[in-house]
């Protein structure tokens, strides 16, 4: 991955803001792709983020991970790079032609991330001292708006090193930073060109068709699949496989029997996850929303099978109204479809926070482990496979993949731990876990924060988490000298739980701290 040096492009802030408005229309659009709602830049933002632009949209970062992401990030990172084609810069392809009236070249950075493949920094300039880093991070660390409990780490991905430790190995409730853990365990378990593929099969000999379900939660029944599986494909080719067969009528089963144990989690019905099964559409949402809080169908299979019932209709297929059953070793294929690779579905869990995806992902680690592909299956079998890893899991504990449950338990360590290795050019398959870290300012669930720090918008890439009394924040920035850093921050005070929106505010004044400080 090629990235600017901040000297560099600070070097080049005249010229930067010389082109500031000629990008804006590609924020405008791109916006547009990657949420639905309208997200609006200062001018002063817009600098920052076209000065950064390198740092965390590279198309060199994007391609090295893999296919565009179905939500749109992906998309929007190669249009932001696209963007700055001919805008300058000696990367930028200007020949001796160039019109006088074009702006001038600013100065090419050199690649600064060894964990992401290139030549780097690291052996021109020392990665940030201890103490150095402990005078910027303590005071910030010790702020009251983050409660009575906290422990951090700071890794040079480079190296492995650990440059900061406050109670990096003391055990703490992670909140949704624990999908980091279920990330990197199926990527590895799993592979990151897996994927989930949702089934349709007959019964020879009692013209029963049954809908097998895979753990696929982004399988949709909406018109534009987005890159998803698409349930009016499967209906489509199934009809049509079963014309072939002279078959008109049929009766309808769906089988979930892939997962095992309690579909709902231990937290009740609640509007950021739907019961966990093997089958569902559109993650059992009951508005037209794809990611953030919305009402869940209480039976996402039965209404899946419903919808897929509707689909075969359509087609000319009459069935019976849908029932529970189980496919046996003796049927016959009639049609499946896939979902995205699973290094896209990691992205999109992670960008988003999405706890179906993440319940989904732990359940595939439990079947590649061999284990029940329910809660505690998929809690024991991402445990076993980041030991396989070598990791540290002293006082570790996982409950779900989510990190829903106040039962896991994770620690700073481990999660730098997690993000350094996804750095390391001997592990390409955990990448997506980097690009699929939300970017301050511009997607996910850091969209709406960094709003008055323009200084860290583009520039931290951080998994946040949250519950009552529990706050946290872990991903990667990279510093003023060039040095890639892993970062993890725990808090929490569930006896006095903290304002949220202060804690989260001195979280990101950390992380700012941190990207800003070379610390030499």
């Amino acid at each position: 991955m090629v990235v600017p040096e901040v000297r560099a492009w600070r070097a080049a802030r005249p010229h930067v803001v010389r082109i500031a408005g000629s990008v804006k229309p590609h924020v405008a659009r791109i916006t547009q792709a990657v949420r639905p709602r309208p997200v609006k830049f200062t001018t002063p933002q817009l600098t920052v983020v076209a000065a950064a632009v390198g740092l965390v949209l590279a198309a060199g970062a994007v391609a090295a991970a893999g296919p565009w992401d179905s939500s749109g990030q992906r998309t929007a990172e190669r249009d932001w790079a696209a963007s700055r084609v001919g805008e300058g810069g000696t990367d930028h392809a200007l020949t001796s032609g160039t019109s006088a009236t074009a702006p001038r070249p600013a100065p090419s950075a050199g690649s600064v991330l060894t964990g992401l493949g290139g030549s780097t920094a690291t052996g021109r300039v020392p990665a940030p001292a201890q103490k150095a880093l402990a005078d910027v991070l303590d005071p910030l660390l010790n702020d009251p708006a983050l409660g009575a409990e906290r422990s951090a780490a700071v890794v040079d991905v480079a190296t492995g090193k650990r440059l900061y430790d406050k109670g990096a190995g003391e055990s703490r409730t992670p909140a949704s930073t624990t999908k980091i853990a279920t990330a990197v365990a199926a990527l590895s378990a799993a592979g990151p060109d897996h994927r989930i593929t949702t089934r349709a099969v007959l019964e020879p000999d009692t013209n029963e068709v049954v809908l097998v379900g895979a753990g696929d939660p982004t399988l949709t029944a909406r018109e534009d699949a987005k890159g998803c599986a698409s349930l009016r494909t499967l209906a489509d080719e199934t009809a049509t496989a079963l014309k072939e067969r002279h078959l008109s009528q049929v009766t309808l089963s769906y089988d979930t029997s892939l997962y095992s144990g309690a579909t709902v989690h231990p937290i009740g019905d609640n509007p950021n996850l739907a019961p966990v099964t093997a089958l569902m559409v559109d993650e059992a949402r009951t508005d037209d929303s794809d990611s953030g809080t919305a009402t869940r169908s209480q039976d996402p299979a039965g209404d899946a099978a419903r919808e897929f019932e509707k689909l075969l209709q359509a087609k000319g297929i009459k069935t019976t109204s849908p029932g529970l059953s189980k496919a046996t070793g003796r049927s016959q294929a009639l049609a499946s479809v896939s979902s995205p690779p699973m290094s896209a579905l990691v992205e999109r869990m992670l960008t988003n926070s999405d706890n179906d995806i993440a319940e989904a992902l732990a359940r595939q680690v439990a079947l590649a482990a061999g284990e029940q592909a329910s809660f505690e299956g998929g809690g024991r079998a991402i445990g076993l496979q980041l030991k396989k890893l070598g990791f540290p899991l002293s006082g570790v504990e996982f409950a779900d993949g989510s990190g829903l449950n106040r039962a896991d338990k994770l620690t700073a360590g481990l999660l730098t731990a997690l993000l350094a290795k996804a750095g390391d050019p001997a592990h390409p398959e955990l990448r997506p876990v980097l690009t699929g870290l939300p970017v301050a300012g511009f997607t996910g669930t850091l969209t709406d924060r960094y709003d008055t720090d323009v200084s860290a918008t583009g520039v931290v890439r951080a998994k946040t988490g949250t519950l009552t009394g529990v706050n946290t924040l872990a991903g990667t920035v990279v510093d003023t000298d060039g040095r890639l850093l892993a970062f993890a921050f725990l808090t929490s005070d569930e006896a006095s739980p903290p304002q949220k929106e202060a804690a989260q505010a001195a979280l990101d004044r950390t992380a700012t701290a941190l990207a800003g400080c070379g610390c030499r």
